[in-house]
């Protein structure tokens, strides 16, 4: 039986442009996708070599296999009483400050640790008042750039005693303080480690599941000019049209 008068039906028609630029796209986008794959395999197997580091390593071992941001570490020592309060923090719209604080481990070089973020109290020549924990201690944490924005100029520290009000906190700054101190910084991993404030930090924007997640978008890219191509392929046509001829 015919199709009656006038019955539209779709019927396959691939254009060549398009044709040019799907075929063009398409493998680009496949291949973003495999490398940013690529890559999170690469960040999740050092990853997992930092943290058995971490695990089977002092901190001197570990400063001697080398040491860089991002590096899970474990140290066993002592909080010194030597804090700075980094000023302008905020967390959900309240100002305060992040609490770093110099630590003396067992073995190796002291390191400033970064213990979290503390409420200021509402009158500025007020400073918060801050603890430590007494005896030796185990901390866990990531190791981080100095809290040194470069477009943010030098500001000297406040006089006085500790804890001190900083704007930023550069290397050399604490150097000068603690000789030999180390050249990161290291991030507390939690609330529950001796002597953390809220250690809240933003995930690593650079994780393996950064990764995965670019190269979700890419896939899903490439699945969508593929659809996209496949339905602008496809003509609707008439009974009674002409052909595509003329």
């Amino acid at each position: 039986m015919s199709d009656p008068a006038g019955h539209s039906r779709r019927h396959w028609h691939l254009d060549w442009r398009l044709a040019v630029f799907a075929g063009f796209f398409l493998p680009v986008l496949i291949g973003l996708g495999l490398w940013q794959l690529e890559r999170a395999g690469e960040k999740q197997a050092q990853l997992e070599q930092w943290q058995q580091q971490a695990n089977d390593l002092s901190w001197a071992e570990q400063q001697v296999a080398g040491l860089a941001a991002g590096q899970p570490v474990t140290v066993t020592g002592r909080y010194t009483d030597v804090s700075w309060l980094l000023d302008n923090r905020t967390r959900d719209g309240v100002p305060g400050y992040e609490v770093l604080t110099v630590f003396l481990p067992e073995r190796g070089s002291p390191v400033v640790v970064n213990r979290g973020w503390l409420q200021a109290p509402r009158r500025r020549d007020e400073l918060p008042d801050i603890s430590r924990p007494d005896g030796r201690l185990r901390i866990e944490g990531r190791l981080n750039e100095f809290p040194e924005p470069p477009v943010l100029k030098s500001v000297a520290p406040e006089k006085g005693g500790w804890p001190k009000r900083m704007q930023s906190l550069s290397h050399s700054q604490a150097q000068k303080v603690q000789e030999n101190v180390a050249g990161l910084v290291i991030r507390l991993s939690g609330p529950e480690q001796p002597g953390a404030y809220r250690a809240d930090w933003a995930p690593d924007r650079m994780g393996p599941q950064t990764h995965y997640g670019y190269a979700l978008q890419w896939f899903s890219l490439a699945a969508a000019l593929v659809i996209l191509t496949v339905v602008a392929s496809y003509r609707k046509t008439g009974a009674n049209d002409d052909n595509d001829n003329g």
